[in-house]
């Protein structure tokens, strides 16, 4: 079911007509092959690049399509609610991009945003290391300033694209202490970088996430983006925007799985009549189509506020929180509502579900959230 959109624009209007066309044409035809085999959809992220949709909150000077971020979520929500490991790497890239537009010099920018944003260059995020997930300011990765350049040593985790992206946005560690972490935009065939096997993962299949091993490579001196000791600042200004990108798959995951519910619920009968006439089921779905929507609506809240230029860190962890526990019951319900059916893999709710619960984990977990939510209370 196509949701009935409140976009600002007619052009945005068109870009959504868009993005369900090529979603449709692209995503859905594919998903289940490549989930199920795990192999990855070459050639899927330069058809989005192309289309003008890896670069959408960026602006038109350096290839970016110039879109407020409420309509660039509502693209991933349409992106999601066909396959959520693309919407989530698209998501990942778009995050890549902020430090070195956010706090890269003009000659960084010019040299290396335009091929980012057309999607030549697809973007991995390299924050967490293996003891140090929501504790970001506890990473041990090494960058040595040497006659050569950075010398980075040490292993990072988690990073969505691993292997497979050609630069990643690298946090590593250039004194001791809160202030000493430093962000550099890495290439990702760097000479002495190496990549673990893919995750063995629940959902998100098609895209690998993966280790990185950086035994001793050499960054030149112009990839520190920012200053020495900005690294912290620039990840958390990025993971803002981030989250509200994972609420947005979550709400697209979270549709879809209303969706396949809402269909099954019209098509079976039980005791004479659709199940979904059975008050008891009935009003699952109502429970569950409200929880989508108030999922879209507080990513919606979060969104229009960062495009007013209003603070928005505290909406943006309400909206991962409430999006993505939503997307976790939502598609639980989905499974009861298709009952055996839905336990098997002849229909897209089992899967849906597996997606879900890491929704709650990544881009900050929703423990994180509501201690970012509970700190902005106090006084």
């Amino acid at each position: 079911m196509a949701v009935d959109r409140m976009l600002p624009t007619q052009d945005a209007e068109d870009l959504i007509a868009l993005v369900r066309e090529i979603a449709d044409r692209e995503l859905a035809t594919r998903v289940e092959e490549h989930e199920s085999t795990e192999t990855y959809p070459e050639g899927l992220f330069g058809i989005l690049g192309q289309a003008g949709l890896l670069s959408l909150p960026y602006p038109e000077e350096f290839g970016g399509g110039g879109q407020p971020y409420e309509v660039y979520l509502q693209v991933l929500e349409e992106l999601a609610a066909r396959w959520a490991a693309i919407a989530v790497a698209t998501s990942v890239h778009t995050l890549a991009c902020h430090p070195l537009y956010t706090f890269g010099t003009d000659e960084q920018k010019q040299r290396w945003l335009p091929d980012m944003l057309a999607g030549a260059m697809v973007g991995g995020y390299s924050l967490s290391e293996p003891q140090a997930g929501s504790d970001a300011a506890s990473l041990n990765c090494k960058a040595e300033l040497t006659p050569d350049g950075y010398r980075i040593t040490g292993t990072k985790a988690w990073i969505t694209h691993g292997g497979r992206a050609d630069f990643y946005s690298l946090f590593a560690r250039t004194a001791p202490g809160s202030k000493g972490v430093s962000c550099f935009l890495a290439p990702g065939t760097a000479e002495g970088l190496s990549f673990g096997a893919p995750e063995r993962k629940m959902g998100l299949q098609a895209v690998p996430t993966t280790a990185a091993y950086w035994d001793g490579a050499v960054l030149e001196t112009d990839r520190l983006i920012g200053t020495e000791g900005q690294g912290l600042q620039i990840a958390f200004s990025a993971l803002d925007g981030g989250r509200l990108g994972i609420a947005a798959c979550a709400t697209g995951l979270a549709q879809a799985a209303l969706d396949a519910a809402v269909d099954y619920a019209n098509e079976r009968t039980t005791f004479g009549k659709k199940i979904i006439d059975h008050q008891g089921l009935g009003f699952m779905l109502a429970d569950m189509a409200a929880a989508v929507d108030s999922a879209r609506a507080t990513y919606l809240d979060a969104a229009r506020r960062r495009d007013a230029g209003r603070p928005f860190s505290r909406q943006a962890s309400v909206a991962k929180l409430v999006a993505t526990d939503a997307a976790m019951k939502v598609t639980t319900d989905a499974v009861q509502v298709l009952g055996g059916y839905g336990y098997t893999r002849d229909f897209p709710v089992e899967r849906y579900m597996r997606e879900a619960k890491i929704t709650q984990i990544f881009e900050g977990t929703n423990q994180i959230q509501r201690l970012v939510i509970s700190r902005g209370l106090s006084h």
